[in-house]
């Protein structure tokens, strides 16, 4: 019984195909070759009954044969027309039914994994591959997106053709291909069945298995040359204290333990003076490099026997050059930017890429003065063969930075050459220093505005910038292009931003201020320089505000050239009133020292209200400073709203690098004093970033 129903069922079953397939076959439309084939045979029967007319009147008999004839003839045509063609086009249907069951066979098994998605990226069918891929049957209808990511909706193309993309899945790499299928061009190129006005399409997914040559590729930039330097930061230094004997066993001490890191590492080091090392490494062992974030930076300063410092080294490493050489200029350009950040560091420098690695030490002050003599002789050289000087620091300047362009002013003049100061807006905390320059007949024309400057540069024209390197932060960064030399005097640690097109730079971030390097140099430019009380003033002004009344960042150094403006004229009660604090900003700045609050138990951070105060960002930073006198506090950071930014001033001790906080919120410093600025967010969302930045630091064991 079982198998009677189950033959009428496929009996059935095979009716209703055929049927469907009858019915499918009236509503289809002949057109093309084929409809041309059944026209002709009319036309011919045509064109004999035109023919058949004329042999009637010269022949009745043929006339009638003819017409017996073409009777047959178009009785056969219509017999055609009514049972060939339904018969024809149902042996067609039937032959596209197999031919498509067999293309569909052939596309089910084929090896490249694909499917059909519908226009919302819905699968609507896959082959055997692409099952196997995704493990599993029951796809149909979920979005893509389920099992591949990175196939969102704007992945898909809409205006063109096709789209790849790279995919992942279980481990596995694909080079996705989509390609836009429009439901009309199915039909567009039939020959026998007329097109529709369905506007609807379809995606054809296609991925390409580049798992193993991806692992192939990796494993060839793995081993791909890595080129570095290694640099003893503090040879001399290191050395100052320790007896002769146990030199020669302390230098032996680094070398083994700079060489038993690179070692391990399967790479290759080679000593090329007494504090410089060559590193050659494969970029799989950079890798585990970074992974322990450079621990010979830490291990290194281990290394004691009697020296009373410290040995700290500057690593730089570069990588995905062009060729070998390019590594090599990228390791040296690494080296600079490690060194002129500080040292005790490593930056791995690549295309469109630096990384910076350390940098938690305090940057060891160099006792001699060979460097500024050797800056002061080069400086001479370039201004005195300039028409014009002009000078700048940053955007709205401060003390350090006026006070340091009014020191390079001297030295032009004491070298017979017309200076300007490029200066645009005077803060309210530097207006009582710059109002003693304008109130002068001496000093008239000394000060210019950028406009100014653009409009009166010549062609022979050099331009100092003092307290900043980086160009866009500077008071007029167009005096770049039309300068011909260019002279940067800065302080601070540098970052991936430079002034690259510099004729000398003269970068210390071992000193406290632009001020106290300018002051070097005037004992040095030439022995005529004869500074005025003012002109002592400002660049003094400049030291004692950047080490917050010599209370920070100071060296021996600093107070040799505060001693050399105080035998120059500088009075420190004139400087002392200058800076006085406005009640209102003093009330501003009790404020947020009371409304500040303790993060995480050690960084103090505080909000200071700029409506309550004529220069919110100085306020900012006396109140960050202030902050460090809590005891337990390692880092303090108080925000400010000034000129529609978001100011941020950081300052530290000694147990936090702050520029590195502030890099990575777009800004930049020293380790104990450092700032940003921050747009486009609210107050709330600044404080909410450097806490993010905060908590992946003490995650990631950077603090």
């Amino acid at each position: 019984m079982t198998l009677e129903i189950k033959k009428w069922y496929n009996y059935s079953n095979c009716e209703r195909k055929y049927r469907k397939g009858i019915d499918m076959a009236k509503k289809v439309k002949v057109k093309g070759k084929l409809k041309i084939y059944f026209w002709l045979l009319l036309a011919f029967g045509i064109v004999l009954t035109l023919i058949d007319i004329p042999i009637f009147f010269l022949n009745i008999i043929s006339g009638i044969v003819i017409a017996g004839f073409l009777i047959i003839y178009f009785v056969g045509i219509v017999f055609m027309w009514i049972y060939f063609r339904q018969y024809l086009i149902d042996e067609m249907v039937n032959f596209a039914t197999e031919y498509g069951q067999i293309q569909k066979q052939i596309l089910k098994e084929l090896n490249l994994p694909h499917a059909l998605l519908d226009h919302k990226g819905k699968i609507v069918w896959t082959n055997s591959e692409f099952q196997k891929v995704i493990g599993n049957e029951k796809s149909f209808g979920k979005a893509i997106s389920t099992y591949f990511e990175d196939l969102s909706d704007d992945v898909f193309p809409v205006e063109e053709f096709e789209n790849e993309v790279n995919v992942s899945f279980e481990a596995r790499e694909f080079r996705a291909n989509i390609k836009k299928i429009s439901i009309e061009n199915m039909v567009q190129n039939s020959h026998f069945i007329e097109e529709s006005d369905n506007e609807d399409f379809l995606y054809g997914l296609y991925l390409f298995d580049e798992t193993a040559l991806k692992i192939a590729l990796k494993e060839i930039d793995d081993q791909s040359v890595v080129v570095g330097m290694i640099y003893i930061d503090n040879y001399e230094e290191a050395l100052e204290n320790v007896d002769d004997v146990r030199r020669s066993l302390l230098l032996a001490l680094v070398d083994r333990k700079i060489t038993q890191c690179i070692s391990s590492l399967d790479g290759i080091v080679r000593k090329t003076e007494k504090d410089k090392y060559l590193l050659i490494l494969r970029k799989k062992s950079l890798s585990e490099l970074k992974e322990k974030k450079f621990d010979i930076l830490e291990e290194i300063k281990t290394v004691s026997i009697g020296n009373e410092r410290p040995i700290t080294l500057s690593i730089g490493i570069g990588l995905d050059g062009l060729s070998y050489s390019q590594n090599s200029e990228f390791a040296r350009a690494a080296i600079d930017l490690a060194l002129g950040r500080g040292g005790d560091q490593a930056v791995i420098k690549s295309p469109g890429n630096v990384q910076y690695y350390g940098g938690k030490s305090q940057s060891s002050e160099k006792n001699t003065r060979v460097k500024a003599r050797v800056k002061a002789q080069a400086l001479r050289e370039i201004l005195i063969n300039k028409d014009q000087i002009f000078i700048m620091g940053h955007r709205l300047a401060d003390v350090d930075s006026f006070g340091s362009a009014v020191g390079v002013y001297c030295i032009a003049k004491a070298l017979d050459k017309k200076a300007t100061i490029i200066l645009n807006d005077v803060t309210p905390s530097l207006k009582p220093l710059v109002d003693l320059f304008d109130g002068n007949e001496q000093y008239r024309g000394m000060i210019v505005n950028s406009e100014t400057a653009l409009s009166s540069v010549g062609n022979n024209a050099a331009l100092v910038v003092v307290d900043t390197n980086k160009p866009s932060i500077s008071e007029c960064a167009d005096m770049l292009k039309y300068c011909k030399a260019i002279i940067v005097l800065d302080h601070h640690r540098q970052g991936e931003e430079i002034i690259d097109n510099a004729t000398l730079s003269y970068v210390e971030p071992y000193a406290s201020s632009a001020s106290e390097m300018v002051a070097e140099v005037l004992q040095y430019i030439d022995e005529d320089v004869k500074l005025t009380g003012i002109e002592a003033d400002a660049l003094y002004s400049g030291i004692m505000i950047d080490t917050s009344n010599f209370m920070t960042k100071t060296g021996v150094r600093t107070f040799e050239a505060a001693a050399y403006l105080r035998r120059s004229g500088a009075d420190i009660t004139r400087v002392r009133k200058l800076f006085r604090e406005d009640a209102s900003e003093y009330l501003a700045k009790a404020k947020s020292i009371r409304d500040s609050f303790i993060y995480r138990n050690d960084y103090a951070i505080s909000v200071c209200e700029s409506a309550e105060c004529q220069s919110p960002t100085i306020v900012a930073a006396q109140t960050a400073n202030e902050l460090l006198n809590i005891n337990g506090i390692k880092a303090s950071f108080v925000f400010t709203e000034y000129q529609n930014k978001i100011h941020l001033s950081a300052r530290s001790i000694d147990e936090l690098n702050v520029q590195v906080v502030t890099e990575k919120l777009g800004g930049g410093g020293h380790m104990n004093i450092a700032g940003a600025q921050l747009e486009g967010v609210t107050m709330e969302e600044a404080i909410d970033k450097l806490k993010e930045v905060l908590d992946s630091m003490i995650d990631e064991k950077e603090i």
